[in-house]
């Protein structure tokens, strides 16, 4: 499956032939390939920007991230705690405790910014603590969203030359080079569902 760039970290949770695995993916900010192993069952839950874990800086995690040890199907070890293993009706329950507990945190700078506001810090500022609790700029990030939102319009037939106008790309060339590094795909190859499996909800809502 093509791995789409994203600015969001992930916790991922995956059986195969009775064995279980616990990773946590970090941002992506460049498109690659995700292995499907046949037979396979995956749960995953992605995390908002400006999250991070305690145990585990962004920025080491960016392009990567981390197995983690000791995972069974009932429980995983994270942050010096072992949890119970999600299923898909119960991640938000999961969540839920990850934040109580402090394991999973907060960069109310980060999430100022991500709302449109302006924190009472400098810019220097502001572009540290993006940068430690993300792993990313703040340019990189709004460029990988841009290129998931065009992958998403294409998709959903909007002609190029409306999303480049729509979405303030310079022309369809620099379309094209956004969809290249961060998509992996041509936007015609999105605009007629061609090139295999992606890992990116095309059949999200085209209004914004």
């Amino acid at each position: 499956m093509t791995s789409v760039a994203t600015a969001c970290w992930g916790l991922v949770f995956w059986q195969r032939e009775g064995r279980a695995y616990a990773d946590i993916s970090g941002p992506e900010t460049r498109t690659g390939t995700a292995p499907v192993p046949a037979g396979a069952t995956f749960v995953g839950i992605e995390f908002a920007v400006g999250t991070s874990l305690r145990a585990f800086p962004a920025p080491a995690l960016v392009d990567g991230g981390a197995e983690l040890l000791d995972a069974t199907r009932r429980t995983f070890w994270l942050d010096g705690v072992r949890w119970e293993t999600p299923g898909p009706d119960d991640a938000e329950a999961l969540v839920d405790r990850l934040v109580r507990s402090g394991a999973v945190v907060r960069d109310p700078v980060v999430t100022e910014v991500r709302r449109g506001n302006r924190p009472a810090v400098s810019e220097r500022t502001v572009e540290r603590r993006f940068r430690a609790a993300t792993g990313l700029t703040q340019g990189a990030v709004r460029q990988i969203a841009r290129a998931r939102r065009a992958s998403v319009l294409l998709a959903a037939g909007v002609p190029v030359s409306d999303v480049v106008s729509r979405l303030a790309y310079f022309d369809e060339p620099h379309l094209a080079r956004a969809l290249h590094r961060y998509i992996g795909r041509t936007a015609g190859q999105l605009r007629e569902g061609t090139c295999g499996a992606i890992g990116l909800d095309l059949a999200q809502p085209t209004t914004s």
